[in-house]
């Protein structure tokens, strides 16, 4: 059975080390939105041809595919009330088009909270370290909310 989530404690070192393998051995910035415009943009001109951004978002996709499918297929449990009162039938769409909207978003915005927090912080960018304290103080105020109101 695998384990549903890796331990922090590996987790972190190895985002810090992808974070600097990028930035040193291909001068990016890791983050999926990149990878997410390679492929559009590629895709759009009728080229198959990407570039190392294209192919992470393509790892991205496939690993979690691979993982779900290892793991007995996917598990839409842990969404609180959506699961309890709906079930995988209307949560599974409502993941995909939260997904959908936050890639919008994440385009419009020049960056995911992955890019910024990861890649954009660690360059001390001034954009990215005020964007990555926004992602971080919602967070903490929207689950001290639902907290409250359940």
């Amino acid at each position: 059975m695998l384990h549903p989530q890796l331990p922090w404690y590996l987790a972190g070192p190895a985002l810090g080390l992808c974070v600097v393998a990028c930035r040193l051995l291909l001068n990016g910035r890791l983050g999926v939105t990149g990878g997410y415009s390679e492929l559009v943009s590629k895709l759009r001109d009728g080229n198959a041809s990407f570039d190392w951004r294209g192919w992470l978002l393509i790892g991205v996709l496939l690993g979690g595919t691979l993982f779900a499918l290892i793991a007995g297929g996917p598990d839409f449990r842990g969404y609180g009330w959506l699961t309890d009162n709906f079930g995988d039938v209307v949560v599974a769409p409502v993941l995909v088009v939260a997904g959908v909207l936050i890639g919008y978003g994440a385009k419009l915005a020049g960056g995911c909270t992955s890019g910024n927090g990861l890649s954009g912080t660690s360059l001390l960018s001034p954009a990215a370290l005020a964007a990555t304290a926004t992602f971080f103080g919602t967070a903490i105020v929207v689950s001290f909310i639902t907290k409250a109101l359940v």
